[in-house]
This record gives structure tokens, sequence and C-alpha cells, in this order.
């Protein structure tokens, strides 16, 4: 499964060039289903999911990928209560709350306030104080980052 996947991230690529979309993450099950996650710095709406799906659905049936037609394609941008995977999703949600769970397994709270492709930079309240603290955490200390929603 892990060659087609790499053959239709060969496939994705080249659509995904000129844009502002890029892959999240890619998932084949056993029953030939396709699940693509693509995110764009500038939201990713509905229409370029159609036009995404359209377009690599087409191609995976020319390269005869699969020889009898027999998969499933879903495009879709990652869902709310997906953890963040690429540095270009912490930089869109610069300015919002997010759990971070580190790989010491603790986790912090705060407002997402600057990343670069090493670390991002976290504003956390100091517990019992009506103040915050500034945090830098290195990606290579993160398990899990994941956008907190409020209502």
């Amino acid at each position: 499964m892990a060659e087609i996947l790499d053959e239709i991230k060969g496939l994705l690529q080249p659509l995904l060039e000129e844009t502002d979309m890029f892959i999240v993450n890619m998932k084949i099950k056993p029953i030939n289903n396709i699940k693509i996650y693509l995110d764009s710095d500038t939201g990713f709406s509905v229409e370029k999911s159609v036009k995404v799906n359209r377009k690599l659905h087409a191609l995976i049936e020319e390269k005869q990928l699969f020889p009898d037609g027999d998969f499933s394609l879903e495009v879709s941008s990652p869902g709310v209560d997906e953890p963040l995977h690429e540095w270009r999703q912490y930089k869109k949600n610069i300015g919002r709350k997010v759990l971070v769970t580190l790989t010491d397994a603790t986790d912090k709270l705060g407002v997402l306030k600057d990343v670069n492709e090493e670390k991002l930079v976290l504003e956390v309240p100091v517990p019992k104080k009506k103040e915050t603290t500034i945090v830098e955490i290195p990606f290579s200390d993160i398990k899990t980052t994941v956008v907190q929603i409020s209502f």
C-alpha cells in the first residue's frame, strides 16, 4: 500500500503546484479507499476539494493504479479536532488557542503567538495569576498540537 500512496502523492503534487494548497496526510485502507487530507494557506473550500478530487481521480484511472477501477477517493481538509501536522498549519493558526502535548506527556495550553520551521511560541497563562508567560517549544519536543475551538 505504501508504494501506491507514493505513486498517488507523485500524481497529486503537480496538481498543488502554484496553489497555496498542501498535503497534510494521506491514508489508504485495504478496501482501496484513499483518503487525502489537504489544507490551504487561505482556507480549503469545497470547490478546491472537488477540483483536486476530479483531477486526481482521472489521473489514478489513467495510470491504472487499480486495474479493476475498484477504488474510492476522498479529498478533504482535516477535521477541526485533528492534530496539526505541517508547520504551515501552525502558521495559519497564529492567534488561536492550542493544546500542545509534549513527548514527555505534559500539556501546554496557550495562544499560538509565532512559529517557524524549528519551534512554536505560546503565550501561556500563569496559574493563579492574571499574567501570561511566553514559552518556546521545539517541534522535536511536540507529540501533538490541537486547535481548541471555543464557542
